[in-house]
């Protein structure tokens, strides 16, 4: 039985079949469901809707949208390993926002570590995939 997520961002596209290409064959993500012009996707839990869009459907937009889409918000997203997904970004010659590397964030006592990188859908939509390197102490407290 599938299950909903809590929260579903709903990204505005401007070529579905291109967001779909990108969304699933190079990210990972599933077609759980989709009609025309919309694509519910999951990938292990972590969901996303893609919707097309069409200036004769009064969506729901609050403001003009101007490439890239999405400014001032990434997405972060969590998978096991991101080699695979690295691997299939470079073999389409997908360019990287932000080459992988591994980083500590300070959480309180503890400093959480992730390899990640960052690469930008066909509309513009940042995202972050992430590793998990695990916790350590932190050393500046």
């Amino acid at each position: 039985m599938f299950a909903r997520s809590k929260s579903v961002p709903e990204l505005m596209v401007t070529d579905l079949q291109k967001s779909l290409h990108f969304w699933t064959s190079l990210i990972g993500f599933n077609i759980v469901y989709e009609r025309p012009g919309f694509a519910y996707l999951d990938r292990q839990g972590i969901q996303f809707m893609l919707e097309q869009y069409d200036p004769a459907e009064g969506q729901w937009l609050t403001g003009p949208l101007e490439a890239p889409l999405g400014r001032g918000i990434n997405f972060q997203i969590t998978v096991d390993s991101v080699e695979p997904i690295l691997q299939r970004l470079a073999e389409v010659q997908w360019p990287l926002f932000r080459p992988c590397a591994d980083v500590w964030y300070r959480a309180d006592a503890v400093e959480v570590g992730q390899r990640e990188f960052l690469v930008q859908d066909p509309d513009g939509y940042l995202v972050r995939l992430v590793e998990s390197l695990g916790e350590r102490p932190c050393l500046n407290t």
